[in-house]
């Protein structure tokens, strides 16, 4: 009997066959024509023009704003975005609530609304850029200004990915650590980072993607000064309207494989850390 059950190959749902199928043509559709399409186009570039197009100066400051801005942007959201997570999941206090709702404010405005509001704020005449600026600090059209609007749009998904790994937590093995005298930071490195750890990658990949590929909430504030302020996503859109669509293929495609070996290290690296942890 012991032989027979674990022969028996395990039940599938009903309908699964139709989802399924729905669920690759989708994707296949939707996703994978579109980056091939890509790829197709820059296959077709002439490998002098391509890297003739990477190596000029104007692409590598806008990448490298693209990038380090980008960077920045996801570390302090994974800082302050989970420590708001924790705040909204272990206490309860007026408002709550509320401040939940606040978080996803981000993914229901529009990008352009963002960035006219971020301008709004932080523009030389704006309610905070104005008390900053006689300290010499310059919040729109400056790399500063990109940070920040890249900040505001990648917050949530930190908040969001952390956030069901804190409730997920076992408070019990908090709890026995304490018995056993360990203090508080003792307990949060031995027992809770390491289950937090997968989570925080993700929500910090995801907000670093997410910063990638933003382009209608930083333009208002960056001011779009080229070597200074020009982000990748619009030299793109720049280099379209010059009707140059191999430079643009050439940039795209820089973006497309750095978001997509992003997400393959991130990947692989949640898989060592959960082996090691015992997750999996």
């Amino acid at each position: 009997m012991l032989i027979e059950s674990r022969s028996r190959k395990p039940v599938r749902l009903p309908g699964f066959g139709l989802p399924f199928g729905i669920t690759l043509a989708y994707i296949f559709v939707m996703i994978v024509i579109p980056i091939v399409a890509l790829l197709v186009k820059a296959s077709s570039i002439a490998s002098g023009e391509l890297w003739a197009t990477l190596a000029s100066p104007r692409v590598q400051a806008a990448l490298k704003l693209t990038f380090g801005a980008s960077l920045v942007a996801a570390l302090v959201n994974l800082f302050f975005g989970s420590l708001v997570a924790w705040t909204l999941v272990r206490y309860r206090f007026f408002g709550r609530k509320i401040l939940d709702a606040l978080v996803d404010l981000p993914f229901a405005m529009p990008t352009a609304v963002s960035g006219i509001a971020l301008m709004a704020i932080y523009a030389p005449t704006g309610i905070v850029g104005k008390h900053l600026l006689p300290w010499g600090i310059k919040t729109a059209i400056s790399p500063l200004g990109v940070t920040i609007a890249l900040i505001f749009i990648g917050f949530p998904f930190v908040v969001r990915t952390m956030q069901p790994a804190i409730e997920d937590l076992d408070t019990e093995a908090e709890q026995a650590s304490a018995i056993l005298g360990a203090n508080r930071l003792q307990t949060f490195l031995r027992v809770t980072f390491p289950s937090l750890l997968p989570s925080a990658l993700t929500g910090f990949t995801l907000a670093l993607a997410r910063a990638l590929g933003e382009y209608g909430s930083v333009i208002f504030i960056a001011g779009n000064l080229p070597m200074k302020t020009e982000i990748a996503s619009l030299l793109i859109v720049n280099r379209l309207d010059e009707n140059d669509v191999s430079g643009a293929s050439a940039i795209a495609i820089v973006m497309l494989a750095s978001t997509l070996a992003l997400l393959l290290a991130i990947q692989g690296l949640q898989w060592y850390v959960s082996r090691r942890t015992g997750r999996i």
